[in-house]
């Protein structure tokens, strides 16, 4: 069989599979690539590396493939690690045809009967696309990894390095799949004595606007991070508005001075991460009264290139700063042109700006109050870890918890972390590993532009947050610091294997299947470039890192 009419089968055998993020069906994805590659002559050979392990503390049991390939010329120590998720988004959004959203064939027919655009008219009729939940993000990247293993597993005579290829589920959750993989690869690479020198993820590439025909390659990935502003005002009744000082009032003020900021974008060689972008709002009012707001929260999609926790905290607090200042300017104004129309006097609000990181409100309390605040906490924690509350909301009630504790019962902003955090990888050459990923990248581009009349574009950073993000992490303490310390439930609800990403700490690539509309009705895989070029330049890749 072609090698593209190999992947071409694997990418629909993969995605038959239906396998949502957080089900059973994760398990069979895992169970369909194991089983492909258990039917190997090499792992035949070499069943001790293959292997279907369990993702840790999972309640459903889910896994991960993880397969070693070594090669026999030489003695290369020198692996590339090759990763890839098997999980997808759910269905619901394919309406009265989802019973067929993991069948290509019947679902490309059926879409012939929607009102769909131009574009996607365009593509279902020309025969070079093909549709499907997960067919896009990621199967095809899968199955052109699953098949690269085969060829090479067939000649490891002429391979001198190794190879470690990882099927991961949860990408489209929370990541549990790659921070268990982690491990596994350490463990793996003491066994058998690897150097890793980078990591090849195979997800989704698209245009990045609309007409866009360039085919995009990415050495290094975004981070994201997720600051919250907890907010404390004074309430008053409605009839004497100017007494206190609405804590929507103060959000609004924060919204707008975060809100779509492109100060706070990260502009790393002419690229630019997405600017902030609120991910909630909301005041912490439980039922209608004549009493204004005095708490609310609000926290942001925050996406990095160079920014680390400890800077993106001094940003926000600054941000916080300065719209507690305008809310205060704001009900100054309002107040005085009040009292000048009611003719009664004018006398400025009593408050002043107070901004604190959750750190910073910890040590205030833990201060005034010593121990028993740990007690008080660790009383909560428990009863929230029985109700099992997002993650986000758990960390509000942390903090709101420790702010009833305080003495200081003026108008306060506490800037906090809530899950999930992704570092941002950023691949600039500044050691032999990051130079020989760029030097393979752009040469194995350069090739096989030369038989394939693409407008290739290498760029730095992949836009979408993937499981790249958990092959490096920082190494300074007061970055890692910043972040735990200011994450309510840092090693309750979340954490990271910190430790073993540091040393794992490998450069980046994605190297994608071309297509578009991922997690939409309409996700759609292009055949010719996916099951054809791509892979060419992935085994370029690959073998231009492992050659000495």
């Amino acid at each position: 069989m072609l090698e593209k009419e190999l992947i071409r089968q694997i990418t629909l055998d993969l995605t038959g599979i239906k396998s949502v993020v957080g089900t059973l069906g994760e398990i069979r994805a895992a169970e369909k690539v194991y089983h492909f590659l258990n039917a190997l002559d090499y792992y035949t050979q070499h069943p001790d590396y293959l292997t279907l392990s369990d993702l840790k503390e999972d309640t459903l049991g889910r896994k991960n493939v993880v397969a070693l390939l070594k090669g026999e010329k030489g003695h290369s120590q020198d692996t590339v690690i090759l990763i890839g998720h098997i999980d997808t988004v759910g269905v619901a959004d394919y309406g009265n045809i989802k019973k067929y959203a993991t069948d290509p064939i019947k679902l490309q027919e059926l879409l012939g009967n929607k009102k769909l655009n131009d574009d996607t008219l365009k593509d279902l009729a020309s025969g070079d696309w093909m549709f499907g939940r997960g067919i896009f993000d990621m199967k095809a990247g899968v199955a052109a990894q699953m098949a690269l293993l085969k060829k090479l597993s067939e000649s490891v005579d002429q391979l001198e390095g190794n190879v470690v290829f990882v099927a991961v589920p949860d990408e489209e959750g929370n990541s549990r799949g790659m921070l268990s993989a982690v491990d596994e690869l350490l463990r793996l690479g003491e066994e058998n004595d690897l150097t890793y020198i980078a990591a090849v993820d195979t997800d989704y590439m698209s245009p990045r606007f609309p007409g866009d025909d360039k085919k995009y390659i990415y050495i290094g990935t975004v981070g994201k991070i997720l600051p919250c502003f907890y907010v404390y005002g004074k309430e008053t009744h409605v009839g004497q508005v100017f007494e206190g000082l609405d804590a929507n009032l103060l959000a609004s003020k924060i919204l707008r001075e975060v809100n779509l900021s492109f100060d706070l974008c990260d502009v790393v060689e002419n690229e630019v991460t997405l600017p902030p972008i609120s991910l909630r709002l909301q005041d912490l009012k439980s039922k209608y009264s004549v009493q204004t707001v005095n708490e609310a929260y609000l926290y942001f999609n925050y996406s990095t290139h160079s920014s680390q926790p400890d800077e993106v905290l001094t940003k926000m607090k600054t941000k916080a700063e300065k719209a507690f200042k305008n809310a205060l300017h704001r009900l100054n104004d309002e107040y005085r042109s009040y009292c000048r129309a009611a003719d009664i006097p004018f006398q400025e609000v009593p408050w002043s700006v107070q901004v604190l990181t959750f750190e910073e409100l910890y040590s205030a309390v833990r201060a005034e109050v010593g121990v028993s605040i740990d007690e008080s906490l660790d009383k909560l924690k428990q009863e929230l870890l029985k109700k099992k509350p997002d993650d986000r909301i758990y960390s509000l009630r942390i903090v709101r918890e420790l702010r009833r504790h305080w003495s200081n019962k003026n108008p306060v902003i506490i800037v906090f972390f809530a899950p999930p955090y992704y570092p941002h990888n950023y691949v600039r050459g500044k050691d032999e590993n990051e130079r020989k990923l760029l030097a393979a990248v752009n040469e194995a581009v350069a090739h096989v532009s030369t038989e394939h009349p693409y407008k290739f574009v290498v760029k730095k950073f992949y836009p979408y947050i993937s499981d790249l993000s958990y092959c490096s992490i920082s190494r300074d303490s007061k970055v890692i610091n910043a972040l735990v310390s200011n994450m309510p439930g840092w090693n309750e609800i979340y954490s990271l294997p910190i430790e073993s990403i540091q040393k794992l700490n490998v450069p980046v690539v994605n190297i994608g299947p071309y297509g578009k509309d991922a997690h939409k009705f309409t996700e759609r895989v292009n055949m010719p470039y996916s099951f054809e070029v791509m892979p060419k330049i992935l085994e370029k890749t690959v073998r231009l890192l492992l050659d000495r």
